[in-house]
């Protein structure tokens, strides 16, 4: 049995199932197979996260009926060989001296269209390009987005306790003082917070006061927390490998009238989208929920982002919640819904909760109360 402290660990059975998934969807998607570089997709498929991204060619090589093969330089085969994933893979190592790109061609359909990981370097692309012209390559974002998206039950773990590890951090932050001190002393007590509950990185500790509030995605600053400041607060990491990402407002002292009707909004808002949540709608139909409630309170002008975004081995991932993206949600898929009221020189408001789809609906994994916190 698992406890907050000790997930059920990911096995070699695991990170194969994930694999040959993944290679037969490329199949599916017409694609001759898949190029995975260093990255989130790598350590999500393999369990593999090289000590250093370098220029040195690493590379999975995923193709249906086919044993997948991960080509590494032979300074990194050792660490390769311990990765969880690594009875799943034929290794394939290459020597400095050796061209990286004349052993990973022969892997490969010499007319083939691939699959390649967004944050592959143009130019080991390049490189494989001069051996092989006849190749075509899109990018995974766009031949596979919801490679990632649908999450297993050990994954949904992960998750759940890293948003209740941010919950936490958030009861907590309320009890500190914000008047008198810097954005960046308060980001500092969120990113101590996050750590002592259990994250191992640390990824945004957004605060936002006053005018700084009406930028969505401002850094904390110098900038003195005053009395009468809205603070919008948002804030995430990785914890046991898998996302956290929330967002509350807080205001210094007694907030005026405009100040909560707007967060009111907001907040009514956000229950809209999360209400819209079931399998079947449309990510964009999330995105449409929230927004038609900030429009109808003359606020729409001042939306301005998409509502939600996936999140799972990194903060940030396909399926995005925006007009457009006609994506069916399906059980499984985590993502946030995060609508916000933006007013330029004056301030801002977000909230912002990851939620699940499940069989019949959708389950928030944020449970903070939602109400515009007074801190001191």
């Amino acid at each position: 049995m698992s406890s907050p402290n000790q997930p059920v660990p990911f096995t070699a059975d695991d990170y194969r199932a994930r694999m040959t998934r993944a290679a037969e969807s490329a199949a599916a998607a017409g694609l001759a197979g898949l190029l995975v570089a260093p990255g989130p997709d790598l350590v999500y498929l393999t369990g593999y996260r090289p000590t250093a991204i370098t220029e040195r060619l690493t590379v999975l090589v995923l193709a249906a009926g086919q044993d997948p093969v991960l080509v590494v330089p032979t300074l990194e085969a050792a660490d390769a060989e311990h990765a969880v994933g690594a009875p799943a893979l034929t290794l394939r190592d290459w020597t400095d001296a050796k061209d990286p790109y004349a052993v990973t061609a022969p892997l490969l359909d010499a007319k083939g269209r691939f699959g390649i990981s967004d944050n592959t370097w143009a130019m080991h692309l390049l490189g494989l390009q001069q051996y092989l012209p006849g190749t075509s390559y899109a990018s995974l974002t766009e031949a596979l987005p919801m490679l990632r998206a649908v999450k297993d039950a050990a994954e949904l773990e992960r998750i759940t306790a890293a948003g209740a590890a941010a919950d936490a951090t958030y009861e907590e932050i309320l009890k500190v003082r914000f008047a008198g001190r810097k954005e960046t002393d308060v980001a500092a007590d969120l990113a101590r917070l996050l750590t002592e509950y259990g994250h191992s990185q640390v990824d945004f500790t957004v605060v936002g006061s006053g005018p700084n509030g009406a930028n969505p995605h401002h850094e904390a600053g110098s900038r003195t927390i005053e009395r009468g400041d809205m603070v919008v607060l948002d804030f995430g990491g990785l914890k046991h490998g898998y996302g956290s990402d929330t967002s509350r407002t807080v205001h210094v002292g007694e907030p005026t009238a405009e100040e909560q009707r707007v967060h009111d909004v907001v907040r009514e808002a956000q229950e809209a989208g999360c209400n819209a949540v079931r399998p079947g709608a449309a990510c964009q139909d999330i995105d449409r929920a929230a927004r038609a409630v900030i429009t109808e309170f003359g606020y729409g002008d001042r939306f301005i982002h998409r509502t939600g975004h996936g999140i799972g081995v990194t903060t940030h991932e396909p399926p995005y919640m925006i007009e457009g993206e006609e994506q069916p949600l399906v059980p499984g898929m985590c993502f946030s819904v995060e609508p916000g009221v933006y007013l330029p020189g004056r301030f801002g408001v977000r909230i912002e909760d990851i939620v699940t789809v499940t069989e019949d609906g959708g389950r928030r994994l944020n449970s903070t109360a939602r109400e515009l916190a007074i801190v001191e």
